[in-house]
């Protein structure tokens, strides 16, 4: 992250990423993410968790923390607490659910000044925005981004460490049918894990146990599927919902070799 930040201007690089990455070492799966890409391992037909995804829901109190003790990061423009709705300047006085970064419930409070200015996270799931600008709370890059038509900086609120979660290889018996399923969200928009295992399963019977294709094969259906099919609506899947519409990057990567069950 420091390196870009360095490089930004000669490269022209003003944007970020997220990062997902998988390091096997001794028998042991090392996975590092920080964004909201996802790694799920599928073992015998059991989906194992090896990520989760960072946005401004799930890393709420971290920001919120961050934003009290330094309330200059705000630029006067934001408040901290969270509320369950954009307050309007005819309610001041009156009670409202909030919470800070101290609770996982809500509670009220009566509604002051301050609590007018708009939220340092707003809206729900997919639609979450930190600041109203980003949807992602780690990852690469993005030194320069702001607030729009202000002056305020994000980066400080946005991190590069990752969460690494280790998987030791060593402990089970593997098949050629157990992979390790990286995909950016693109992939999990519109595809949730069993869906995703059910894919694995299915493209993975249809080839040879041998056949060193087919680990491609479950990558590029995972990626036709969750794309779908265009028509005059748009990307539809096969159920009509709406397809992805960000990008799509997959990898399927084999746990046990063809013949090896160590």
């Amino acid at each position: 992250d420091e390196q870009i930040e360095r490089e930004r201007a000669a490269q022209h690089l003003p944007g970020g990423c997220c990062a997902l990455a998988a390091i096997y070492l001794m028998g042991k799966f090392y996975v590092a993410n920080a964004g909201d890409s996802r790694a799920i391992i599928i073992r015998n037909g059991e989906i194992i968790p090896m990520s989760r995804e960072f946005t401004p829901e799930t890393e709420r109190q971290r920001l919120q923390f961050l934003a009290l003790l330094r309330p200059e990061l705000l630029g006067k423009e934001f408040t901290h607490l969270e509320f369950p709705r954009r307050i309007q300047p005819k309610e001041l006085g009156k009670k409202m659910l909030y919470r800070d970064q101290n609770m996982s419930g809500w509670a009220y409070k009566k509604i002051e000044e301050d609590d007018l200015k708009f939220p340092l996270i707003f809206g729900e799931g997919k639609k979450a925005r930190m600041m109203a600008t980003i949807g992602v709370t780690r990852g690469l890059g993005d030194h320069d981004l702001k607030v729009f038509s202000s002056n305020i900086h994000i980066k400080p609120f946005l991190s590069c460490f990752p969460e690494v979660r280790v998987y030791d290889l060593t402990q089970y018996e593997h098949c050629p049918d157990d992979v390790l399923v990286l995909g950016t969200d693109g992939l999990w928009d519109v595809t949730n894990d069993k869906e995703v295992a059910a894919v694995v399963m299915e493209v993975l019977t249809s080839y040879e146990p041998n056949d060193p294709c087919r680990y491609t094969m479950v990558a590029q259906e995972l990626v036709v599927r969750s794309r779908g099919v265009l028509k005059e609506r748009g990307w539809r899947l096969a159920n009509d919902k709406l397809g992805s519409g960000d990008d799509i990057s997959v990898f399927v990567i084999p746990l046990g070799g063809p013949g090896n069950y160590t």
